[in-house]
């Protein structure tokens, strides 16, 4: 391990060099990709420090007390020994876990598609539940959502939603949200107090820059139509609303959220791409399963991933037999445990792998 972390810690020396050059600060792909790099290399260097610090403290305590002429001195240094004997497993584990290689697509800020499923009115008043769900998660990581286009169900919430998440290391936290998400309880238009279930499917694509997707334009066929949904004096009177289609592959995307004709047309680009972009990661990680059953997968839009039980104030996650009853706390955008829970095991996971 210790070979690993000086290897890294060169790196890192290297990296902290170049990133304040003026030829790599003028090349932006470069400077964002070395600045990432550091970010990553940084944490690693610093349990690095803490580690041999920690083993040194070790060395001299068990001097001290080998030695034995000052009591007082052998009382502090068996002290320290003892705090540094229980800490050192915890760093060696936190080690083990930032040495696991990182997925590359973790970084990358995302488009986030909720849709209805089945259940009418009361999916899209679910769907609608989602969205403010994962928004108020993503405020309480200081993280930034825009929405991208909606369109409203006609009793409340969405029949489908996009909207984009940017900030540290989005897809690697949001990234296992991808599946269907089921609710059980009794609609506001029950009249008989039925319990309904209900559904919503969640997407989460990572967001594609330009040098990962290139989009030949020619294959685009772009109309420009009235935004429709509450928006002022402009919606249907200004062909502000843009829907790009890639004829190659089928794929639709569409923005009508911004005002600007311009505006509209850079979203819907960025959501094609991403979805251009998703299409082949999907190929790449059904190749990646068929080599390893991961209990936590990402991606596979026709699982059913979690149940969200009002009826029992209970909120729980298939793939991890993990049940929470602070239901009306997790749809108030608490989420951080069980999405800690889902990274938990899937890093676990990847740690077995990489000891065979």
């Amino acid at each position: 391990m210790l070979d690993r972390l000086q290897i890294i810690k060169q790196r890192f020396d290297e990296i902290s060099d170049l990133i304040i050059q003026p030829d790599i600060i003028s090349d932006q792909k470069r400077y964002v990709q070395l600045n990432k790099e550091y970010k990553d290399l940084k944490a690693l260097a610093e349990k690095r420090d803490e580690y041999l610090k920690l083993t040194g403290n070790m060395e001299e305590a068990n001097e001290i007390i080998a030695d034995g002429s000052d009591a007082e001195m052998v009382e502090m240094a068996k002290m320290e020994l003892d705090e540094a004997k229980k800490r050192l497993p915890e760093l060696e584990d936190e080690i083990k876990f930032l040495l696991i290689p990182k997925d590359p697509e973790d970084a990358k800020n995302v488009m986030v598609e909720i849709r209805a499923g089945t259940g009418g009115d009361e999916a899209s008043i679910f769907a609608g539940d989602l969205f403010r769900m994962y928004t108020k998660y993503c405020e309480d990581k200081g993280w930034r959502t825009s929405v991208v286009d909606m369109n409203e169900g006609t009793s409340g919430g969405f029949k489908e939603v996009i909207f984009e998440v940017t900030g540290d290391d989005v897809y690697g936290t949001l990234k296992f949200e991808a599946g269907v998400h089921r609710v059980q309880r009794v609609p506001q238009t029950e009249t008989q107090g039925r319990v309904h279930t209900s559904a919503a499917t969640v997407m989460v694509l990572p967001e594609a820059e330009e040098f990962d997707v290139q989009i030949d334009m020619n294959d685009v066929r772009i109309d420009f139509f009235c935004s429709s949904g509450p928006g002022g004096q402009s919606v249907n009177t200004t062909k502000s609303a843009v829907r790009m289609t890639h004829v190659p592959t089928g794929l639709v995307a569409q923005c009508q959220d911004e005002k600007s004709q311009h505006k509209n047309k850079d979203k819907a680009l960025q959501v094609l791409r991403s979805r251009l972009y998703e299409m082949e990661l999907a190929k790449k990680q059904e190749i990646d399963a068929a080599k390893r059953t991961s209990q936590v997968s990402s991606g596979d839009r026709s699982a059913k991933i979690r149940t969200y039980n009002y009826s029992q104030g209970r909120v729980t996650d298939h793939r991890i037999g993990l049940s929470m009853f602070d239901l009306d706390g997790f749809m108030n955008g608490n989420i951080h445990k069980m999405i800690d829970e889902l990274q938990l095991v899937n890093n676990t996971e990847k740690l077995k792998e990489s000891e065979y």
